[in-house]
């Protein structure tokens, strides 16, 4: 259980939902001796998936640590969610692994949920490794899977075995890097070991000879030996493939059935023998621009990639122990925050088991307990160490929805509730909106909001409703307009005075000074809601009281903070207030209030007033046969089509789309595809309302104002 860091092997399972991740890690652990007898999805007995919303939902919904020790090595293994919607588990997951096991399903072929892991392990600079899963599959088409997968990943993509059947009598699995054929029992399980038939020689010596070709060229002197000899020898061989593997040189395909227990032995043969351990990747580069060796001899640093919690023990904490030995009652401070914590249980997590360890080496991943103030993407270090990681850069929301509790009084315990979830998922967002005053969910998808809502009622007892939110709107001016506004307010002893005259235009960066005005004094505000106002005053000659400035800038943000049109902040908006009186006795703060908000009011009304609408970059990848109702669906949605790019078989559509019109766009996008799509979206700027649109809205909060 407790391995050295050279023995160690840090593996991450990726694929699309349905590919068969979890049956395969389930047979991976069997063949190892890990497990006695192998679980299904049906009888809810799996290492993996072993979460009550995951027996219901049949689907992995959570990132799963294991391990299982082959010959000389212990391979950790992550198995992630094949879902859009869970994409935060597969990064974090990937932030720690050392090689990705990419399953494909040979039915299927490259979908989706591949395409968007791709980019994960290319930012990452994973090492991957495919496998051509359920090739018992009476669909499965291992040489159109192979196709798809070099024309989307690249030439690197190199297949190392291919099946020599298909479907129900797949038993025969072809190896040219030991050039042998496997053949199984028709229950699974170990092969027998059979000589490739004449017939197959050309195409495996053929694959073979490239094989040995990449090896060549990544190991100094082993190509002048190829040269002179035409092969290698199998440590030869294994050596230059390594390296090959560690810098992306190739990524190599395996052919199985992870159901029917063929070839996953071969593949953990592959891990142990190929696949780099920790000490063979680069020195991992910390957020300082430092680096820091997987060095189990050096002081120790440990990142925290996730939390859980469980009823009876609490929180749960996922690590990879990036540098030294990490044992029971070592005291680390986390560089987050300061605080010591100590390490008082030291676990490996097979599934939902935990087994106490002594220690774990550099490379390791491992499982603590009741730590005080640590979070996911904290770094703790041996005291007297400054390190800290770079973060997990988790993605922005692609759904949003204003959220309450069903009953009121329970309002408290959905937000504390919703607190606890969000610590164990950094992809969902809660925050109170300041302009709607709603608080608002955001997440990756309709299903990741949904498993939210039924774990917030199964877990925590608390009913949450969700609706569309109130979209922000700002509001501004096209045009210039003066206005004048007397307040003059008598009742008995004192009254309140004041008058200003002013002008108001719409304000951008880099635009000439008002002409013909005297600027005595400006200010350049940027407005905590966005935009700007520039205030000029430009009185002269008494006419107003310097002192009152304060008082008339706080009447006009008054009126910018709830505009005119719908209630909505205004923004970049000039004031020159150049003119106005007052009184000797009954001027004061409130009455020059009340006097710029009323001019300001009057004189935005006629200065063209425009309302403007949050706008996002949407960018969608999707089947190409799907193209054309995909982009039907976008302009009934107001959106400009910025963009399009071929990617493999899918086509990457960019497009601007207000926030108003992006309603359940997952949904309708997935309905779309059959699943087979995927969009990001992020904020891009305010633009202006169509006009029909503005005069609804502007009725609209006529209306509610006058019932409030």
């Amino acid at each position: 259980m407790n391995a050295h860091t050279q023995d160690l092997r840090n593996v991450v399972l990726l694929g699309h939902s349905d590919s068969g991740k979890t049956t395969l890690i389930e047979t991976m652990l069997y063949e190892g001796g890990a497990i006695k007898r192998r679980g299904t999805v049906e009888s809810r007995n799996m290492v993996g998936d072993f979460t009550d919303i995951e027996h219901e939902k049949k689907k992995t919904i959570f990132s799963h640590q294991m391990f299982v020790n082959w010959r000389n090595n212990k391979i950790n293994m992550i198995d992630t969610p094949g879902f859009d919607d869970f994409v935060g588990e597969v990064i974090a997951s990937l932030k720690v692994a050392d090689t990705a096991l990419i399953v494909l399903n040979a039915a299927s072929g490259v979908e989706v949920g591949t395409e968007l892991v791709w980019e994960y392990v290319e930012q990452y600079r994973t090492p991957a490794i495919f496998v051509i899963n359920q090739m018992d599959h009476p669909k499965a088409d291992f040489e159109t899977t192979l196709s798809q997968a070099k024309e989307r990943f690249g030439p690197k993509v190199i297949p190392i075995q291919y099946p020599l059947n298909s479907g129900d009598k797949f038993n025969q699995i072809i190896d040219a890097l030991r050039m042998v054929m496997y053949e199984f029992p028709a229950e699974g399980g170990k092969p027998e070991k059979i000589s490739i038939p004449e017939s197959e020689m050309e195409k495996a010596n053929a694959m073979h000879n490239a094989l040995v070709e990449i090896a060549a060229e990544n190991e100094e002197g082993l190509m002048e030996k190829y040269f002179e000899e035409g092969n290698l020898s199998e440590e030869e061989l294994a050596k230059g493939l390594t390296i090959a593997l560690a810098h992306q040189q190739f990524f190599p395909v395996f052919a199985a059935s992870g159901l029917k227990d063929m070839g996953s032995g071969r593949i953990m043969g592959f891990i142990d023998d190929i696949a780099p351990s920790p000490l063979d990747r680069p020195k991992r580069k910390m957020q300082d621009g430092t680096e820091l060796a997987c060095d189990a001899t050096e002081k120790t640093t440990i990142f925290i990639y996730k939390t859980t919690s469980e009823p009876q023990v609490g929180q749960l904490f996922y690590f990879k122990v990036l540098s030294g030995t990490l044992k029971p009652g070592d005291e680390l401070v986390n560089a987050e925050n300061g605080e010591t914590e100590r390490i008082s249980q030291l676990f490996i997590a097979e599934g939902k088991e935990r087994i106490s360890v002594p220690q774990l080496e550099a490379g390791d991943l491992g499982v603590t307990v009741k730590l005080k103030s640590a979070h996911t993407n904290n770094t703790l270090n041996t005291k007297g160490t400054d390190r800290k990681a770079r973060l997990i850069e988790f993605p922005e929301s692609r759904v949003r929805k204003a959220v309450f509790a069903e009953s009121t009084s329970e309002t408290e315990k959905l937000f504390a509730a919703l607190n606890k979830i969000r610590e164990e998922d950094p992809t969902l967002k809660v925050e109170i909106d300041h302009d709607t005053h709603e608080a608002v969910l955001g997440g990756q998808g309709q299903l990741h909001l949904e498993l939210v809502q039924q774990r917030l009622e199964k877990e925590f007892g608390v009913k949450m409703q969700m609706k569309n939110p109130k979209i922000s709107y700002r509001e501004t001016i096209t045009g210039k307009a003066d206005a004048d506004y007397r307040h003059k307010k008598q009742s008995g002893g004192a009254g309140q005075f004041g008058e200003i005259y002013l002008k108001i235009e719409n304000y951008y960066e880099g635009m000439e000074e008002p002409s013909g005005m005297n600027i005595r004094q400006k200010t350049i505000e940027e407005l905590p809601w966005g935009g700007t106002l520039a205030f000029y005053w430009c009185i002269v000659g008494g006419a107003i009281d310097s002192r009152y400035i304060g008082a008339i800038k706080k009447g006009i943000m008054s009126q910018m903070k709830n505009g005119p049109l719908t209630g909505s902040p205004c923004q970049n908006i000039r004031v020159c207030v150049y003119d106005g009186k007052m009184h000797s006795v009954d001027s004061n703060d409130i009455s020059f209030q009340l006097a710029a908000a009323g001019a300001f009011r009057e004189a935005f009304q006629q200065a063209k007033p425009e309302l403007l609408e949050p706008v996002y970059h949407l960018e969608i990848l999707c089947p190409d046969e799907a193209t054309g109702e995909v982009m039907g669906d976008l302009q009934t949605r107001r959106a400009i089509i910025s963009g399009i790019n071929s990617e493999g078989s899918y086509q990457k559509i960019m497009a601007e789309v207000p926030l108003a019109e992006l309603d359940d766009y997952g949904s309708t996008l997935r309905s779309i595809c059959g699943g087979k799509a995927k969009f990001t979206m992020k904020f891009s700027d305010y633009q202006l309302v169509p006009a029909n649109i503005r005069q609804e809205l502007v009725k609209k909060h006529a209306i509610e104002k006058a019932e409030a």
